[in-house]
């Protein structure tokens, strides 16, 4: 009778690993975190998360790379943003990216982190969206500001690049290829990111 239980834990125990292993060896997923909350004076609102495929949930998960802990890999072809931690695992955001002929790829650090920022529409945007003159000197923080609730800035060796790592209020973006260049993510991702990532960090973006 013993030897049969133990069988069945056993059993039970390699399903559970082998579901694991299927499911991409995520660690945890954070589906709850992304209720509605109080930030800097701004309520944001809740973001109906269902709705959104569950890959892109922000969660831990296996990365193995060279490359060391708090660097920012962001992948634009599975439209994934990874977070490096210790112990070949990271913290994996779900994105949107740049539409064709918008599209970036390089490496870059982040030069600067800004809660809820200004944004200042590049003239070449203006060129094409004439209406978005009035913001020529900065639209303000808010919550239908297309930067969201945090941003981080991307510099390379020539000065700024001119794309950004932020949020947005367009949840229903996310893993898609709509954007001007920049990556954007989730506001309540955003946040989590802009905590953990330090000014200085490098950026690959491929």
């Amino acid at each position: 009778m013993k030897l049969r239980t133990l069988l069945i834990v056993a059993a039970v125990g390699l399903a559970t690993t082998l579901a694991g292993c299927m499911s991409g060896g995520t660690y945890r997923i954070f589906s709850s975190d992304y209720g509605s909350r109080k930030d800097a004076g701004y309520h944001l609102p809740s973001i109906p998360i269902y709705k959104v495929p569950k890959q892109y949930h922000r969660q831990i998960v296996n990365y193995k790379t060279d490359e060391k802990p708090g660097t920012i890999i962001v992948d634009t072809r599975e439209k994934f943003l990874y977070f490096i931690l210790e112990d070949d695992k990271a913290v994996r955001y779900g994105i949107g990216v740049g539409r064709e002929g918008f599209e970036w790829k390089g490496v870059a650090r982040v030069a600067m982190k800004r809660e809820w920022p200004t944004w200042t529409p590049p003239e070449q945007m203006i060129g094409r969206q004439p209406e978005l003159a009035k913001w020529r000197g900065g639209m303000p923080p808010g919550l239908n500001n297309p930067l969201g609730a945090r941003a981080l800035y991307l510099f390379n060796k020539s000065g700024d690049t001119g794309y950004r790592l932020h949020g947005t209020p367009e949840w229903n973006s996310i893993g898609k290829a709509m954007s001007s260049g920049c990556i954007r993510l989730i506001n309540q991702d955003i946040i989590d990111l802009y905590e953990r990532a330090k000014v200085g960090a490098k950026v690959i973006v491929k």
